[in-house]
């Protein structure tokens, strides 16, 4: 297999261990001393009443350590992890922390061609999945993802397995247990919103990921009285560390699984649960604006609402307090590393109207030209960071890396940005060709690529749109070839890819050619901004 690791330069190691954001510490380690110092404490509680202490959570995760080891898994070896908000999800992936596995992070919509992607580049051994979530059967999608990727030896279910392996099968067999890895170490893959095509697999180390949600932990105020409820879905790095799941956990609050952010569900358990801090994306924050006067449900214990993975407009930020009566908190981040957020005792202006300053005094910013230039402060430009817990390079993929960090380690976010005099960061938009559609990030040339497989499709052009409720939406441009498709059957036709939903065009605009340069010449990009101003002039 294809070595997993993230190296930092010596002396920015050294730096990070000195000031303290290394301290040695891993996954297995910290939910080991939770468990010990409270064990009766509850660390988690699903939307449908299931409740763990730290201690039976602990104790779960060991047990499906020994399950996973006995499957004839080994330590280093990857497992694709496609669950949903139920507390299983981190009963799962803490035990492969404990066994010394990789978890590779996949959401619960991503269908055949991402699993079998994810699969394929981290070089995945087994699979784990539920047996249903939000009316789909994972089992149905786990015997296409073994067909089309051999490698994948065990399917393990949560629930009824059928052909596969149960979860609740697994055993307890303490001796089965390794050591517990390096700090320095590869703790899990996360996915990165890809700009060229798939996502891009992000390698965390133990030291920097536990950094990161420790920090956000102390800065949004967790403590063993606060209740986390993750309302999006759970594999995304916001509601896993900002300060997310793992956050909570390491401040001994009590986590709750959320199965769905619609206001009746979430608001449901907001009271039932006392929750006091969750995260949403700007298009599920307005919904809950929305709904929020006309509830039934007592929302009294929400302290804290955060907001992020996209920009939350200012005119909608200044409506949180009056319409869900708790503080705002914008946060301003990406799977890579640089976390941003406003402060909840930061003055008024500052929490509605900029997106956050970063969690570390070692994050480094830079805002720069087109040519790498640093633009004049308060100016829009390009943002780079390096710092204690980003990445310095995605695995196994050179072209990527090569493209999106710099010579001396600076990466390349694909984030046009202007800082404040205070040093916080407003968010301008992208600098790449990604839609930022309601928090997922999609590659306008992954769509384009399935577009091109329809035979009444000569060529595609796929852009975004402003739209108020998602953020951005994607307009997919389309020169027909032969008789012209209805918009509906190219909806469907992406569909049949088997692609997450999330990536069907939202719009489908036929035009008959695409304007270019005089000599036929013009880039993807400029093409795709040209067709987005040409259509947005129209509509104005």
């Amino acid at each position: 297999m294809i070595p997993l690791q993230q190296v930092w330069p010596d002396e920015l190691a050294r730096l990070y261990r000195e000031r303290g954001y290394w301290r040695g510490e891993t996954f297995p380690g910290f939910l080991r001393e939770r468990a010990a110092e409270h064990p009766d404490r509850v660390a988690v509680t699903g939307g449908d009443g299931t409740s763990w202490t730290y201690g039976e959570l602990f104790s779960k995760a060991e047990t499906n350590a020994a399950g996973f080891l006995a499957l004839g898994l080994q330590p280093g070896d990857r497992v694709v992890v496609q669950l949903g908000n139920i507390p299983e999800f981190l009963s799962v992936v803490c035990g492969l922390f404990v066994a010394g596995l990789i978890p590779v992070y996949a959401l619960p919509a991503h269908r055949l061609t991402e699993i079998v992607h994810f699969a394929q580049k981290s070089e995945a051994a087994a699979y784990v999945i539920a047996e249903r979530y939000d009316n789909f059967d994972y089992r149905t999608l786990a015997r296409e993802v073994v067909a089309a990727v051999p490698a994948i030896k065990n399917v393990i279910v949560v629930g009824e397995a059928e052909e596969f392996v149960a979860l609740s099968s697994f055993k307890a067999n303490a001796a089965l247990l390794p050591a517990d890895p390096s700090p320095s170490s590869v703790a899990f893959l996360q996915i990165s919103g890809g700009s060229t095509g798939l996502s891009k697999l992000i390698p965390r180390t133990h030291d920097d990921y536990i950094y990161s949600f420790r920090a956000s932990a102390e800065i949004c105020g967790l403590d063993a009285d606060s209740v986390y409820m993750s309302a999006l879905p759970v594999a995304h790095n916001f509601p896993m560390s900002s300060p997310g799941v793992f956050g909570a956990l390491y401040a001994g609050s009590r986590v709750v699984m959320c199965p769905s952010p619609s206001p009746e569900t979430a608001f449901a358990l907001i009271e039932r649960e006392k929750v006091t801090i969750t995260g949403l994306v700007p298009p599920l924050a307005l919904l809950w604006m929305q709904a929020a006067p006309k509830t039934s449900y007592d929302l009294s214990s929400l302290q804290i609402l955060q907001v992020g993975g996209a920009k939350f407009m200012p005119e909608a930020a200044r409506r949180v307090k009056g319409s869900l009566g708790c503080t705002l908190q914008q946060v301003f981040g990406m799977a890579e590393g640089l976390v941003n957020y406003t402060r909840l005792d930061d003055p008024y202006e500052i929490i509605v109207e900029t997106q956050g300053r970063p969690i570390s005094a070692d994050d480094e910013v830079l805002i720069v030209d087109d040519q790498g230039n640093p633009v004049p402060e308060g100016e829009p430009g390009n943002l780079l960071t390096r710092g204690p817990y980003t990445i310095r390079g995605y695995h196994n993929d050179p072209g990527a890396n090569s493209r999106s960090f710099t010579e001396d380690g600076f990466y390349r976010t694909g984030d046009v940005v202007k800082r404040t005099p205070e040093g916080y960061l407003v968010v301008q938009g992208r600098a790449t060709d990604h839609i930022n559609r309601a928090g997922e990030k999609i590659s306008a040339e992954e769509i384009e690529d399935h577009l091109l497989a329809h035979p009444s499709v000569f060529d595609a052009a796929v852009v975004s749109l402003p739209d108020p409720f998602l953020g951005e939406k994607s307009c997919a441009f389309v020169i027909p070839q032969g008789e012209q498709p209805k918009a509906s059957e190219l909806k469907a036709f992406m569909r049949t890819r088997k692609v997450a939903d999330f990536k069907v065009p939202d719009q489908i605009v036929f035009v008959s050619e695409f304007q270019t340069t005089a000599v036929g010449k013009i880039s993807r990009k400029e093409l795709r901004a040209k067709l987005r101003a040409d259509f947005l002039e129209k509509k104005a």
